[in-house]
């Protein structure tokens, strides 16, 4: 039951290629982003790790080599008698001191910077220094020389290095560091031990940020694999998927134009069958004129049979092709006199009905200024004719009197065509309209009359059609306040 919801829920959404693309995109250019931040933040780190770490070092460095300095320094016995090689081995270790942090490749500059008598003595060698044990060594002269710039900083922070006896580091070019190390050897502070150092550590950051890449460049090409696997698989899913869609719409659109196929057949059919009691009236009509044939009113005569044969051809081809050609219905070379067609619907087929005094009466009220219709005239008595009878049949009562009206108006250019009767008018739920707009007197097998017969219900809906889907013409239908209806035609010439 779970499982079916969960189902039921995913399906609502549709995922195209395009999804999966944006989707895929989205996450590669997140991965390039996570990979780019991460190999800033952990830079940074190592940037910070490495300042850090120089100092700490270089200082280190300098406390160490003072410290060795102070140890050999506090060993020394001056006060006897010294051979010559206790002389060569005393500045032999104190060489070795100085040479060993020069050797190094951070170190640039080592020197013992000392007071004496307010004097400044700078040693940088074991011959020095041992001179200056003996009084020997001259006075530090200021002027260009190697050891000027550690005497001027050592002048700048003297006081504080006497009275703090602590490191002072001073940072030059983010790179190279100047180290004063207080020399106190047996407690007594003579001066400070200098050393410029350039501790370098790129060498452990850039194996690092190699690593780090190699391991970015795997993660990242292993995740785009998955993405891109990830992404044929559903390719191939949404491509299935489209093609079984296509073949369905396929099918569907089949089903559809099957059904409306049969639609068109079965409202073909029930037209031929609406249509074939017409047939048989006016054909009826004809054998009763032709019976009557004489030598007077012959010319009349021939005219009215004439045109009921060509409705009875009208008729026949409509029962050939289910589906009209427009230019059959709508043509520039019809010219059709709507007042003719109606004046001879009225005179030769209603009231040519024996009991017709006694069921009903016409009153034509027919404008002469209205124009011709370049519609076929048939098809103007396909639509006039069912709204006529319609009347009829709906009054429901003895007598009705049935009034054909046709206007012009000439401002709008518009021709206005109205059939009203006198009787009960037309149920309320037949005005209703549909989602389209159009009545419901207008739609298939809805009839007018009190028992509905095989073939009722189809009058009104083949005026609807032939009227307003074919001639573009516009009609209506209401109910009169005096009782009664009234069914308008507009046509726009």
């Amino acid at each position: 039951m779970v499982r079916q919801k969960l189902k039921n829920k995913f399906s609502k959404y549709r995922f195209e290629i395009r999804h999966l693309s944006a989707f895929l995109f989205v996450l590669i250019i997140f991965q390039l982003v996570m990979a780019f931040v991460q190999k800033s933040s952990l830079s940074d780190f190592l940037n910070e790790t490495q300042d850090w770490y120089q100092k700490y070092s270089a200082e280190r460095l300098a406390i160490i080599t003072t410290t060795s300095m102070e140890l050999l320094y506090e060993n020394l016995f001056m006060e006897k008698p010294m051979s010559e090689y206790d002389q060569r081995k005393i500045t032999y270790s104190f060489n070795v001191i100085f040479k060993q942090q020069l050797i190094q490749k951070s170190v640039e500059d080592i020197s013992l910077i000392l007071l004496k008598n307010h004097r400044v003595y700078v040693i940088d060698s074991g011959q020095k220094l041992y001179a200056f044990l003996t009084n020997k060594l001259e006075p530090y002269e200021t002027g260009p020389n190697g050891h000027s710039e550690a005497v001027k900083l050592f002048l700048g922070y003297r006081d504080e290095i006497r009275a703090s006896e602590t490191i002072y580091s001073i940072l030059e070019n983010n790179k190279t560091f100047k180290i004063l190390v207080p020399f106190v050897p047996d407690g007594e502070y003579l001066g400070a031990m200098y050393m410029k150092i350039t501790p370098d550590f790129t060498f452990l950051t850039k194996e690092v940020t190699a690593n780090f890449d190699k391991v970015a460049v795997i993660y990242t090409s292993l995740i785009f694999l998955g993405l891109v696997i990830i992404f044929y698989i559903s390719s191939q899913a949404v491509k299935e998927r489209n093609e079984a869609q296509r073949k369905f719409f396929q099918e569907h659109e089949e089903n559809i134009k099957k059904q409306i196929r049969l639609e068109k057949e079965s409202l073909f059919t029930k037209r031929i069958y609406h249509t074939h009691h017409k047939a048989e009236k006016i054909i009826g009509f004809i054998k009763e004129d032709v019976r009557k044939m004489n030598s007077e009113g012959i010319d009349e005569l021939k005219k009215r049979v004439l045109t009921y044969s060509n409705f009875i051809s009208r008729i026949i081809y409509d029962m050939k092709w289910y589906d009209q050609e427009i230019n059959t219905i709508i043509n520039p070379m019809f010219h059709t006199n709507i007042n003719e067609v109606i004046k001879f619907i009225v005179e030769n087929i209603f009231l040519r009905i024996s009991s017709r005094n006694d069921m009903f009466s016409f009153e034509l009220l027919l404008d002469d200024d209205i124009p011709p219709v370049n519609v076929n005239e048939f098809v103007v008595w396909e639509i006039l004719e069912p709204l006529i009878q319609n009347s009829i049949d709906h009054s429901q009562k003895d007598s009705v009197k049935i009034k054909i009206t046709t206007k012009y108006d000439k401002n709008n250019n518009l021709t206005v065509l109205t059939i009203e009767d006198d009787g009960v008018g037309i149920k309320s739920e037949l005005l209703e309209v549909d989602s389209k707009g159009v009545k419901k007197i207008f739609l298939e097998n809805i009839s007018t009359k009190k028992l509905e017969a095989t073939n009722s219900g189809y009058g009104c809906y083949i005026a609807y059609q032939m009227a307003v889907e074919k001639c573009g013409w516009e009609l209506d239908v209401e109910n009169l306040k005096e009782g009664g209806c009234r069914f308008t035609i507009k046509i726009k010439n």
